[in-house]
């Protein structure tokens, strides 16, 4: 199934940061979870709604967080494990 892909601002922000190697293996793991959007965890509480999918490169954790339906995915927030869930529940408030 072929599911829209957008992205929010502050994960492009976020990804801007990336080197090219890292954001290869990032467009890599968005196509995954295109394919299956189940794969990421699913968050309850202020996050209800909202998976996270872990993946590394090299040896830095990126942890994407989105939100989707049988039609799109919304690339809501990248980054390292520190305060990533704070800084999420803050941009989604």
């Amino acid at each position: 199934m072929n599911r829209q892909v957008s992205q929010s601002p502050l994960f492009e922000r976020n990804k801007k940061g990336l080197t090219k190697e890292e954001i290869n293996v990032l467009d890599d793991e968005i196509r995954r979870i295109c394919a299956a959007p189940e794969i990421g965890d699913t968050k309850k509480g202020d996050l209800t709604g909202v998976s996270v999918h872990k993946f590394k490169v090299r040896d830095r954790l990126f942890l994407p967080a989105y939100e989707f339906d049988e039609k799109e995915v919304l690339l809501l927030a990248l980054g390292a494990h520190e305060n990533f869930y704070r800084d999420l529940k803050r941009y989604l408030s």
